[in-house]
C-alpha cells in the first residue's frame, strides 16, 4: 500500500508567501502537538529512512520583492522565488511524517565585505555604485581604475594598504584562474540583524511546525560573515588561501558529515544560480572524493529554486541549467517537489 501525503495545515496561506508578518509561535506549537496527535506522527528517531532537507537561504532579502527582498530572486518569469516558496513550504507539511531533519543556510553580511560597494574606489578615490551589481574586472584591477577603499586598511589589513591592495588583486585573480564568477559588487542584502536576513515568514513557520510535530531540533547554519571573502557555499568560501598563502578560512566539513549520516537528502533554495548551485557544486566534489556511489542520495527539488536574473544586466539561468547538468551527470537526481517522494526514481522511501 503506497503512503498518503499529510494534509497541509489549514493555516497555510499561499497568498501570504510574498509577505512579512510575525510567526505565531505559541499557536504553532499548539496546532502541531494536535497535528502529531491526529495523525499519528511518530518521533524522528523511529524513522527506519533518516531524511534531511536542505533548505539554501529561502530568506526575505532572496525571496521576497522590494522593498522587503533587496536580491530579490525572481528568475527570468518574475515570479521565481515566491513560486518556490509555495511549493516548498507545501512539500514540507505533506511530508512532516518522513522528513526527519531540517537544515537551513543562512547568508549572513556585514557591511565591510570585499563583494559590496564600500569595499572599493574609482582612480579618483571615488565610491562604486553597486545598485546594478557591477563586476570587478581583473583588467581595472590591474590598471587601477578599481581600487581596496583605503579606508578599510585599518580594520582588515591592519592599516596596511599595500597589503589589502595585493589581496584584493589576489582575490579578482584567484577567482578568474579557477574559472569561477567573476567579482559582482551586490546590493546590501541579509544584512546581521536585518529584517532581510531572517528566513521568509512562511518557509519558517513551516519549519518551525514540523521542528515541533516530529520534536526534531532544527539544524540552522550561518555563512558569509568573513569580509574578505564570498560564501556562496555553506561549506567553503570562494577563494582558501591569501596571496601571503594564509588560509581565508576553512572549509565546514562538519555539514558534509550531518548530511551523510543521513540516508536521504532533499535540497532546495535560492539562487538555483549561486547559493545553492555552489553549495551542491561542493558536495559534489566532496562525495566524489569520498564514495561517487553517494551521489544517488541527493534529490534537488527542480521547481523549488530559481537563477538570478537581473533584467537587461545579467541572466544565469544558463548558468544553473548547466550546474544542475553536472550533478545529475554524476548521479544526484533532480525531482519535481509535487510528484510523490516514492515516485522519484531511485528514492529509499517506498
Amino acid at each position: 500500500m503506497s503512503r498518503q501525503q499529510m494534509k497541509i495545515p489549514g493555516f497555510f496561506d499561499s497568498n501570504h508567501t510574498d509577505k512579512v508578518w510575525p510567526v505565531n509561535y505559541q499557536q504553532r506549537e499548539k496546532d502541531a502537538i494536535a497535528f502529531r496527535k491526529a495523525n499519528g506522527v511518530t518521533h524522528w528517531s523511529q524513522d527506519r529512512i533518516k531524511v534531511c532537507l536542505l533548505l539554501i537561504d529561502d530568506q526575505i532579502t532572496f525571496c521576497l520583492p522590494p522593498p522587503w527582498g533587496q536580491l530579490f530572486v525572481g528568475g527570468r518569469g518574475g515570479r521565481g522565488a515566491i513560486d518556490d516558496s509555495i511549493r516548498t513550504c507545501e512539500f514540507i507539511y505533506k511530508n512532516l511524517d518522513i522528513i526527519t531533519k531540517i537544515v537551513p543556510t543562512l547568508d549572513t553580511h556585514i557591511s565591510n565585505q570585499i563583494f559590496h560597494g564600500v569595499a572599493w574606489v574609482d582612480e579618483n578615490g571615488d565610491p562604486i555604485d553597486a545598485t546594478y551589481a557591477p563586476f570587478i574586472e581583473l583588467e581595472d584591477v590591474k590598471s587601477g581604475k578599481r581600487r581596496p577603499n583605503p579606508a578599510l586598511a585599518a580594520e582588515l589589513a591592519q592599516g596596511n594598504y599595500g597589503w589589502l591592495q595585493a589581496y584584493f588583486l589576489h582575490y579578482v585573480q584567484t577567482l578568474t584562474d579557477n574559472g569561477q564568477y567573476k567579482l559582482q559588487l551586490w546590493p546590501y542584502h541579509a544584512m546581521l540583524g536585518s529584517t532581510g536576513h531572517a528566513l521568509v515568514p512562511a518557509i519558517e513557520e513551516a519549519v518551525f511546525f514540523h521542528n515541533i510535530v516530529r520534536n526534531s531540533q532544527t539544524g540552522w547554519e550561518i555563512k558569509g560573515g568573513n569580509p574578505l571573502t564570498e560564501n556562496y557555499s555553506v561549506l567553503q568560501p570562494e577563494v582558501l588561501k591569501r596571496h601571503d598563502g594564509k588560509p581565508v578560512a576553512q572549509m565546514n566539513s562538519r555539514i558534509i558529515d550531518i548530511l551523510l549520516k543521513h540516508d536521504m537528502v532533499i535540497a532546495q533554495g535560492q539562487a538555483g544560480s549561486h547559493c545553492f548551485a555552489w553549495t551542491m557544486e561542493h558536495i559534489r566534489r566532496e562525495i566524489k572524493t569520498k564514495d561517487p556511489s553517494l551521489a544517488k542520495k541527493f534529490f534537488i527539488l527542480g521547481d523549488c529554486t530559481s537563477p538570478v536574473v537581473i533584467q537587461g544586466v545579467v541572466d544565469f539561468t544558463d548558468a544553473q541549467t548547466a550546474a544542475f547538468d553536472r550533478f545529475v551527470a554524476d548521479g544526484m537526481n533532480i525531482v519535481k517537489s509535487t510528484d510523490p517522494i516514492e515516485s522519484w526514481a531511485n528514492s529509499p522511501i517506498r
